[in-house]
C-alpha cells in the first residue's frame, strides 16, 4: 500500500488488497516500461504526513511518469489501466466517506491532466482486488475472491 514500482520487461509488479485504494499500472509498449502505483487517499493537500508521494493521487500518478520515463519509457505512449475503487463499506451514504469513489474520480483527473490515455478500469462495487501488470505486453490481471480474474 502507498508504493510504487517500475519494472522493464520481462517482469511483473503487483498489489494487493485494493479495496478503496485504486491501482494504477501504466505501461509504455514501445520501451516494455511497467509501472504500477497503489493510491489510498486523493490529494496530499489536507494530508499531515506528506513524505510519501504514491499514497496520493495527485502526487503519486505525476512521481510514476517520472520514473518511468527515466527508465527508457515515453510519455507520450504511455497508457494507463486502473482497478479498485471499491466501497468497502455500505453503512454511510455520504459521499464524503466514500473514499474508493473518491480515489477513482481523483485518479481520472490526474492522467487526463498528464494527458495519459485510461484505455481500461475494472473499478468502484464492494469488493477487494489484487493486480498483476505483465511488463511482456502490457497485460492488467485483476483477481478477486468474489469475481474471479479479468485480463485487461
Amino acid at each position: 500500500m502507498a508504493d510504487s514500482a517500475v519494472a522493464k520487461k520481462p517482469a511483473k509488479i503487483t498489489t494487493l488488497g485494493l479495496g478503496s485504494c485504486v491501482g494504477v499500472a501504466m505501461y509504455d509498449k514501445n520501451s516494455c516500461v511497467g509501472g504500477m502505483v497503489h493510491v489510498m487517499l486523493p490529494s496530499i493537500e489536507n494530508a499531515r504526513a506528506k513524505d510519501n508521494l504514491a499514497k496520493f493521487a495527485d502526487t503519486g500518478i505525476p512521481y510514476l511518469v517520472e520514473c518511468m520515463v527515466k527508465e527508457g519509457a515515453a510519455k507520450s505512449t504511455i497508457k494507463a489501466k486502473i482497478a479498485g475503487g471499491a466501497r468497502m463499506f455500505s453503512f454511510s451514504s455520504n459521499a464524503q466517506l466514500n473514499i474508493g469513489e473518491r480515489n477513482v474520480t481523483a485518479t481520472k483527473e490526474i492522467l487526463k491532466k498528464l494527458r495519459i490515455p485510461l484505455v481500461a478500469e475494472d473499478t468502484g462495487e464492494n469488493y477487494g482486488r489484487t493486480i498483476i501488470l505483465d511488463t511482456d505486453n502490457g497485460q492488467l490481471i485483476v483477481k478477486s475472491a468474489l469475481k474471479g480474474q479479468k485480463i485487461y
